[in-house]
């Protein structure tokens, strides 16, 4: 198995995955994937969440990444236990007596084999952390794959890689531009009686949605997402709007959203560069981005069926 390359056999969800009655029910659900380890990232969501306590939050994997420090991991950890949690490849690697797949990533060949040297690195890192955390390699494999949520009267499948794959890039922004592969995800979400399908994986934001369905990828929570403003990006699925969304669809009752994450920035990079200093792994592969942002336009993840709901000009300095 080439690691950070090939995808792991048990990492393939079967028809069960999202089969059975909703784990959760509620009428606002925040989805949140790719935290990275971004503790301010996550005390931002928690903002969030205080003006709208009735929400649910489900974190669909890759909560972990950027905290290699043992202490801070297991802070972060302990900060998620409220939450439905999902094992991204992160966390499913982590939880592994022994792996040859790296990172889990499953990188497309698209993608540099630099970058998927460095990620494995940082895996071989977070793996030393996890060791001297007792019992957390056990806690972390104990997470499920996948969740249904039911919201309002309409069902909301997540995942944190795709329908088909706990670490799958068919929801890519490339991949959902694909005909074929939105015929085949509209089958899919109507032969399951799902209205939207959230997921992350990717690190690049997704939006599509058709007349009866839709699907959502947030990029990342805990790193910038667009050349706008150096914030993450989670997903919002509800019965009513909220004032800071991005983007949004409707699908029946179901308003589809991304929120912004405006985390502190700068207590980020530093808790960022004490674990990462110059030269390792994680700076190589991602500190411009968290320090710059990317070259995406907002407008960029919209493939259809979504709109802008706002310019938002300071998205630094908002709440």
């Amino acid at each position: 198995m080439r690691a950070g390359r090939d995808c792991p056999l048990d990492y393939r969800l079967g028809a069960a995955a999202f089969s059975g009655e909703p784990v959760l029910q509620c009428d606002s659900l925040y989805v949140v994937g790719g935290l990275y380890g971004n503790l301010q990232a996550l005390q931002a969501l928690q903002r969030r969440l205080a003006a709208e306590p009735d929400a649910r939050v489900v974190f669909n994997g890759d909560m972990h990444w950027f905290d290699g420090d043992p202490a801070l991991f297991a802070r972060l950890e302990q900060q998620l236990q409220p939450y439905l949690r999902l094992r991204g490849n992160v966390e499913t690697e982590l939880g592994r007596a022994d792996s040859s797949a790296g990172c889990g990533c499953a990188y497309p060949d698209s993608v540099d084999q630099q970058q998927v040297d460095w990620s494995n690195a940082i895996h071989a890192r977070l793996q030393a952390a996890v060791a001297q955390l007792p019992g957390m390699a056990a806690r972390l494999a104990a997470l499920p794959a996948t969740a249904l949520v039911q919201v309002g009267d309409q069902r909301v499948a997540i995942s944190h890689g795709d329908e088909q794959s706990l670490a799958g890039w068919q929801c890519s922004h490339q991949a959902l531009q694909q005909s074929a592969r939105q015929q085949a995800l509209g089958d899919w979400c109507r032969r399951h009686t799902v209205s939207v399908l959230a997921c992350s994986h990717t690190c690049t934001p997704a939006a599509l949605a058709e007349t009866d369905w839709a699907v959502i990828n947030n990029g990342a929570a805990g790193m910038p997402n667009f050349a706008n403003g150096h914030y993450g990006l989670v997903s919002r699925i509800a019965l009513t709007p909220h004032p800071a969304a991005l983007y949004r669809a409707r699908i029946g009752e179901l308003l589809i959203e991304a929120i912004a994450l405006n985390y502190d920035r700068d207590a980020m990079l530093a808790d960022f560069d004490r674990q990462w200093p110059t030269g390792s792994p994680a700076a190589l592969a991602y500190r411009q981005r968290l320090l710059q942002g990317t070259a995406t336009p907002l407008a960029q993840a919209l493939l259809g069926g979504f709109s802008l709901c706002q310019t938002l000009c300071a998205l630094d300095s908002a709440l």
